[in-house]
């Protein structure tokens, strides 16, 4: 039983037009397929039909993060050990994408998560977007910031550690580094299932009230693409709420910036690996913190660690 990687975010947006405006102009997704209320998006070499889905709601937050499993019987295996654990679940029938899923809540801060196995496999079926490489699922055209592919999402909660040990614990994601404050008061995780450096962060919440999503997050290949990203984002008009500037963490350069519904997105490049299978997470305190933070000395503004978009309280009908 084993969860095999990060598959895709849903998020509520109260203005769809716009929202999906910024994220096919600007960011450079594709759509794969859209109704009058949800839209599902992808980057060019995202496999998946999609990793991101906009779904028009009078409130924007984030409805769901979903994770594939490794095999047909994890979905069954893992629904009786979260009954064990006194985590209610819900079976959802197959959707757009994927097929039978697995819904529930993370016990300490309520993150809304969703498990699957069928997957359906993007197909082109644009001529203009058709590559001729058998490992490109499309055409890469460069369009807008251009990014790779969906890497990760990242959580405000009240408490870091608790949810790290119940992510850890519980549904096998290995944590990578973290770092902590005075008193040993964890300040952020970061966790993975697969060889990168995070597929899910978790940061303490400055305010203390409650879970909220803070970013989704696209992987470009160079800084080179970040930096015209930056230029793009600007010129179209969009708020940058910091960078460019370098996690010493992860050693990735990151860019920040707000889409029309209020969601923060995140495009950044590089970033450590890490293939030990005994890895032990590593500790960044109170002295190499900020470092860990922003490597190249830019200050932190203040609605980072205060800022997020709302966790729904239950799914739209």
């Amino acid at each position: 039983m084993a969860i095999a990687h990060l598959g895709h975010a849903e998020l509520r947006v109260n203005n769809l037009e716009g929202s999906r405006r910024f994220f096919t102009e600007s960011i450079g997704l594709f759509v794969t397929e859209e109704t009058d209320d949800r839209i599902y998006l992808r980057a060019w070499q995202d496999w998946d039909h999609h990793t991101l889905v906009l779904t028009r709601a009078p409130g924007s937050g984030v409805d769901h993060v979903a994770w594939r499993v490794a095999s047909p019987g994890d979905l069954e295996e893992y629904a009786r050990d979260l009954k064990a654990l006194g985590v209610e679940v819900e079976w959802l029938e197959g959707s757009v994408g994927h097929g039978d899923s697995l819904r529930f809540r993370s016990p300490a801060s309520g993150i809304p998560l969703e498990l699957y196995w069928e997957v359906e496999p993007y197909s082109c079926a644009d001529p203009e977007l058709v590559s001729q490489l058998p490992s490109h699922p499309q055409r890469f055209t460069g369009a807008g910031i251009a990014p790779r592919r969906f890497d990760h999402v990242n959580f405000l909660v009240d408490d870091v550690r608790a949810e790290q040990e119940w992510f850890s614990d519980a549904l096998g994601i290995r944590h990578n580094y973290y770092v902590a404050g005075e008193d040993d008061l964890r300040l952020g995780s970061w966790l993975a299932k697969t060889n990168v450096s995070h597929e899910i962060a978790l940061m303490r919440h400055r305010n203390q009230d409650g879970t909220h999503l803070h970013h989704v997050a696209f992987f470009l290949d160079s800084p080179d693409q970040l930096m015209r990203g930056a230029t793009l984002l600007a010129d179209a008009g969009y708020t940058i709420e910091w960078g460019p500037g370098q996690h010493g963490t992860s050693g990735a350069i990151f860019l920040y910036a707000f889409e029309p519904s209020g969601h923060r997105v995140e495009v950044w490049s590089g970033g450590m690996l890490l293939f030990a299978p005994d890895w032990q997470a590593v500790r960044w305190d109170r002295e190499t913190g900020p470092l860990g933070m922003e490597l190249w000395g830019s200050g932190m503004p203040e609605t980072y660690l205060a800022y997020g978009t709302p966790v729904a309280e239950a799914a739209l009908v």
